[in-house]
């Protein structure tokens, strides 16, 4: 992916990091010719074999295309600091995850549409613009989209084990269904091969070679890496410019229509922050400017917790394959919940964290073993994005009070339980050899290897949500309250975390940031041809 470094002094639309949402945003604005469109990515193109070859996704933690941030210590996690990987490469989260694509429950768009009082946000429109979305090659469904641009399939050959576990969970409560994107969306829950973005030839499909590689030699299309974005200038309650810093100089553009943040659910409220808007005496502690006082700032963190893991030894060797997590569950932990909060997802290895793996000393080869990893998706617990100074050099905290809710922690024992009773179940006798993590437990010690085993899914959200009570940040329009000119479109919008892996949902809201700016600049537009020759617009 050749991307030529070329700067103007203005543009039509700025567009703010280059992940899930933000690729697609560019991308399909940059569709109208007339339309000049920056983009601007802190990461590189991410043209390496980590990010094209799905098997080897995990290379990308840790890694340069990573930003590597951490949680604040966490007492529902014995003290224990979370990993908290996002994605610093073109493509975001898309370029660097599991690939696993999950288009959320109808509950989530249900709730979207009622925070918001807009339907555009509800299930009916999210099946219609996941249509337009989706390249999808797997049973057919009238659910389901052809010929958009993201490819969306089902693994080759998955490991063995998948027909045991299709089995062993259609037996527990949890229906086998071929697609877990189709009719399942609005259901009580289902097992199922992942769906996954991969391409005919078995390369990772992102946002950034799906949206953006087809529009990279338009001259109405300008894409910066390696680029840090600092903060949104603002000038009598108008998003003006954006200030950036590349190859250590700060430089200014400006925006003669739109700034969009796609910076993610902790750099975007963090460039809210530092831009002035956000809870006034939070922004005055830390000698910055009051733009607009918005409480919800940086709150309301969210994300989804995965637990490493119920581990079981195969039987017989069996190397991962694929994306090495071709094997999800959606169900209840308790039966009257009105949707699924839990999602137990199947790595193909043994996922242990840095507790629990030296203390259950477990194989490094992969295909020794399999976990079944316990994981909750719709957690009552919240956390906070905070500013530590008012530089942009300055990190932030985020105390994301993982397992901080009671109800976090029952949900989570109870998915411990489902994933071992599976994972000794009749139907998976021919696979499994034995049990090797965590075994059979007292009630003190199953809580003890869950605050030691728990981490996260890596979607973390929700922290500029949208809405219309006092703590949300932005309209159903995605519109920053009280700021013209500036919207934001990435995971922090959500006001809850979507019911699966987030990438789906912040490709759809991507789609929709980029319906609802075309649709405001067609607005404007046309009132200017209405306008008599010399008016101001």
């Amino acid at each position: 992916m050749c991307i030529p470094e070329r700067v103007q002094e203005d543009y039509d639309v700025i567009v703010c990091g280059g992940g899930s949402a933000g690729c697609v945003v560019a991308g399909r604005l940059a569709a109208d010719p007339d339309l000049r469109v920056l983009l601007l990515e802190a990461g590189g193109t991410g043209d390496v074999p980590e990010v094209r070859d799905p098997t080897i996704w995990m290379r990308n933690i840790g890694s340069e295309r990573d930003w590597g941030f951490a949680s604040e210590p966490c007492p529902g996690l014995n003290g224990r600091r979370a990993p908290l990987p996002m994605g610093r490469v073109l493509g975001g989260g898309s370029a660097v995850n599991g690939l696993v694509w999950a288009r959320g429950h109808k509950a989530d768009f249900d709730l979207w549409e009622a925070e918001t009082g807009d339907p555009g946000w509800g299930y009916d429109a999210a099946v219609d613009l996941y249509r337009r979305i989706e390249d999808w090659d797997g049973p057919p469904s009238p659910l389901r989209g052809r010929g958009g641009p993201m490819r969306v399939t089902l693994p080759t050959d998955p490991v063995p084990v998948v027909d045991g576990l299709l089995a062993a969970t259609s037996a527990f409560g949890a229906p086998a269904v071929a697609d877990h994107n189709a009719e399942a969306m609005a259901g009580d829950g289902c097992c199922a091969i992942a769906n996954v973005t991969v391409d005919p030839n078995g390369a990772r499909v992102s946002t950034a070679t799906a949206y953006l590689r087809p529009k990279l030699g338009q001259p109405n299309l300008t894409v910066l890496t390696g680029v840090s974005v600092r903060r949104v200038v603002i000038e009598n309650g108008r998003a003006t410019a954006v200030e950036f810093e590349t190859h250590g100089a700060v430089r200014h553009v400006r925006a003669r229509h739109e700034v969009v943040l796609s910076l993610g659910a902790i750099n975007t409220p963090k460039t809210l922050m530092l831009s002035g808007i956000g809870d006034a005496a939070t922004l005055r502690a830390f000698g910055l400017p009051v733009v607009q006082h918005l409480r919800g700032v940086g709150r309301n963190f969210q994300d989804h917790i995965l637990v490493a893991g119920c581990v079981f030894e195969n039987r017989e060797p069996a190397a991962p394959r694929n994306n090495s997590a071709e094997f999800t569950i959606f169900c209840k932990s308790e039966a009257s919940l009105p949707s699924p909060d839990l999602q137990p997802i199947l790595e193909e290895c043994a996922f242990g964290s840095e507790i629990t793996r030296p203390a259950y000393d477990l194989p490094v080869d992969p295909s020794l073993c399999f976990t079944l990893a316990p994981g909750l998706i719709r957690p009552k617990s919240r956390g906070r994005v905070a500013l530590t100074g008012g530089r942009p050099e300055d990190p932030v905290r985020v105390h994301a009070n993982f397992l901080s809710e009671e109800a976090d922690v029952r949900a989570l024992l109870r998915c411990i339980e489902i994933c071992r009773e599976i994972g000794h179940s009749e139907a998976l006798r021919p696979y499994v050899k034995r049990e090797l993590m965590p075994g059979p437990l007292s009630a003190p010690d199953r809580l003890a290897f869950l605050r030691n085993a728990a981490g996260t899914y890596f979607h973390q959200t929700c922290t500029a949500k949208m809405g219309r009570d006092a703590m949300s940040v932005v309209d159903g329009a995605l519109k920053v309250y009280g700021v013209e000119g500036l919207r934001v479109a990435d995971g922090s919008i959500m006001p809850a975390v979507s019911g699966g892996n987030t990438m789906a949902p912040c490709v759809l809201i991507g789609e929709r940031a980029a319906d609802l700016i075309a649709r405001d600049l067609a607005s404007t537009a046309d009132l200017a041809s209405r306008q008599p020759h010399g008016a101001a617009a």
